[in-house]
């Protein structure tokens, strides 16, 4: 169909999903707005990765200088027990033979490389801040987005062919749609994540997993690379400890180093002093391990929800940003192809939804560091004298690999072109 006739997606949240989408949007020639209810887009967060399934559609955007120019190209996975003692390791992106690299990257950073491209192209006149979605309302010709300022002030309504939920795990459109769901599920885990500046460790590019949830996991990887005359690094780093109760999930909560680092005292490496590390970190946050279980729905005619607003899951293996990519690509497919707008959307949602659920279900079964999980299995927590007798090559192979193709992100399907 004409894309010139294609009245415009109206686009709720200018987090990575929203600005990706409206970036695949324009790409296919198929007008947008952004919506953003943040009065000013401010480079916040901490860090976060773009997998090669992810990064791929960066590439193909044409992002891959401006993402080099801010991320760190991630070289190796490593994993270690708490004692320090190494497990296994394996090369990623790039590395591994992959078409497309990972990038480790701090999460503002990513969001404003997004950002300026969509200005740059689509306008800024296209993206709107200040203004909150309060509900969507449709009929069998539009979908139409009401909207209130900061001061509950009401804007003027927009109509659009279609509606997306863009706004992350907060959206009002989700608790539009599913008033009754409840709250999130909690996984038993909590999480303390910061960044640090230090000196590069290992390859200066490793992406390390320590321990296991008892006492604590440690996930760390540096996001920026020369951020000073020292050659420092800004490394992210994110403590997991069972907890059995959790404050409100909000991923800028302030969280407190001594209600942690006490179960890392004796974690001192030779490459690295951990409760050195996190003692030097420029912040702390906290933030519980909660999803939800997945939805069996998320278009209503001339609505549907993308990313967190879809399917939050826990933050693990690097799936919430990567999955919110995912969707937008398969959203701007369908949207071109399709010439009915609901068609297109009920096409999205069936590539799209049992893709994440699996990853949703997986992230609570067999997450990427389930390799350090069934160490700690095997060894009772206890050092070994060589990791071969505790498990062999095969099985931590086995083991990697099987999250990957879950994810969506196994060489196979990449090198095949199909999309999850």
């Amino acid at each position: 169909m004409s894309r010139a006739g294609y009245r415009e997606v109206l686009i709720i949240g200018a987090g990575i999903g929203g600005l990706t989408l409206g970036l695949m949007l324009h790409r296919a020639g198929i007008p947008c707005r952004i919506y953003e209810a943040a009065a000013e887009l401010k480079a916040v967060g901490v860090g976060i990765n773009l997998l090669p399934h992810a990064s791929r559609e960066m590439v193909e955007l044409g992002l891959e200088p401006a993402l080099a120019k801010v991320a760190v190209t991630t070289r190796e996975y490593c994993f270690f027990n708490r004692f320090g003692q190494f497990i296994y390791a394996e090369p990623a992106g790039r590395f591994a033979g992959y078409d497309y690299p990972q990038f480790s990257i701090h999460r503002g950073d990513l969001q404003m490389v997004l950002l300026d491209a969509f200005i740059a192209r689509a306008g800024a006149e296209r993206l709107i801040t200040g203004w909150r979605c309060t509900r969507v309302t449709q009929d069998d010709a539009s979908a139409t987005a009401h909207f209130e300022d900061a001061a509950g002030k009401q804007l003027p309504a927009q109509r659009g062919a279609v509606a997306v939920s863009c706004e992350g795990i907060h959206t009002t459109l989700r608790k539009q749609l599913y008033p009754d769901e409840g709250p999130p599920l909690y996984s038993g885990i909590n999480m303390w994540r910061g960044v640090t500046r230090c000196k590069p460790f290992l390859t200066g590019a490793s992406m390390v997993r320590i321990g296991w949830h008892h006492p604590a996991k440690v996930l760390i990887y540096p996001i920026r690379d020369n951020i000073d005359a020292q050659g420092r690094q800004l490394v992210n780093w994110v403590v997991d400890i069972e907890t059995p109760t959790y404050k409100k999930r909000d991923w800028n909560r302030q969280g407190k180093l001594e209600d942690f680092i006490g179960v890392l005292a004796d974690w001192r490496f030779d490459w690295l002093d951990v409760p050195e590390f996190i003692r030097s970190a420029d912040m702390v946050l906290e933030y519980p391990m909660v999803d939800q279980d997945p939805l069996t729905r998320w278009s209503f005619g001339r609505l549907t929800l993308l990313g967190d607003a879809a399917h939050p899951m826990y933050p693990r293996g690097a799936n919430g940003a990567a999955q919110a990519i995912l969707d937008s690509r398969a959203l701007s497919d369908a949207l071109k192809s399709e010439s009915d707008p609901v068609a297109a959307l009920k096409a999205y949602e069936a590539k799209r939804l049992p893709a994440t659920t699996e990853v949703v279900l997986a992230n609570r079964k067999a997450p990427p560091d389930a390799i350090l999980h069934e160490v700690y299995r095997r060894t009772g927590d206890k050092p070994f004298k060589h990791i071969d007798d505790v498990i062999s090559h095969a099985e931590l192979v086995a083991l990697s690999e099987s999250y990957k193709r879950v994810a969506g992100y196994d060489k196979e399907k990449l090198s095949s072109r199909g999309r999850a």
